[in-house]
Parts: C-alpha cells; structure tokens; sequence
C-alpha cells in the first residue's frame, strides 16, 4: 500500500471524518493559514491517482469520499512501521514505545486488559 504524505494525511482525515464533501467543504476544515483552493484540488487528485479517493458529480462540481477506510489504513501502517524499524517485532515495538513515552504501569495494565479482551 502506499503511504501518505503529511499534507495528503492531512486532508485523508477530514474526508475519514467528513465522509463526503468539495474541495471547498475540505478547505473549510483545515487550521489556519488556508491552503489554496488550487493545492487542495491538486493533493485530492493525487489521492485518486492513489487510490485512496473517488468522487462523484454533484452539480457543476465534484464530491470526494475516501475509498479505504481509517481503520484498514492504520493497520497496514503500523505494520509497515513494525516490520521497517522493529524487524516485524510487536514486542519491539511497543517496548521502544513504552521507554520513549514513559508508559506507565497502569498504560500498560490498560493495554493488557484491551489484549485479554481480544482473546477471549
């Protein structure tokens, strides 16, 4: 699968959120300073070509949704981050997270809980 670019995750969010909506409805999402109307259009075609996005008619414009799913691409991201810089080790992984981010031990016993659910 191919990755996203941070401007291009940017507006990946807000079609994830917004479901369906122009280029103007994107516009309006995003922080301020405003991107241009012209580099939203172009980053949303670009996601076509990707894949990630298809549009259809509406009036004289066009309305964009995304065609794979928050959840689905997050998944094969951390994939890609586990198995690119932590030898595909899930154990890796989180124990580099947990030193970075100073996890506690109640984190941990949260996550625990959330991997015993899964189990069951």
């Amino acid at each position: 699968m191919k990755q996203l670019t941070k401007a291009e995750e940017e507006i990946m969010q807000i079609l994830w959120e917004m479901e369906e909506t122009n280029v103007a409805g994107i516009i309006e999402k995003m922080p301020e300073p405003k991107p241009a109307y012209n580099t939203v259009s172009t980053i949303v075609r670009i996601l076509e070509s990707k894949g990630f996005v298809d549009h259809k008619k509406k009036g004289k414009g066009y309305n964009y949704f995304p065609t794979l799913d928050k959840e689905t691409y997050s998944n094969q991201s951390i994939t890609q981050l586990m198995n690119n810089y932590f030898n595909g080790s899930f154990k890796s992984m989180v124990s580099f997270f947990m030193k970075k981010n100073e996890m506690s031990t109640k984190d941990l016993e949260a996550i625990l809980k959330e991997i015993d659910k899964k189990d069951s």
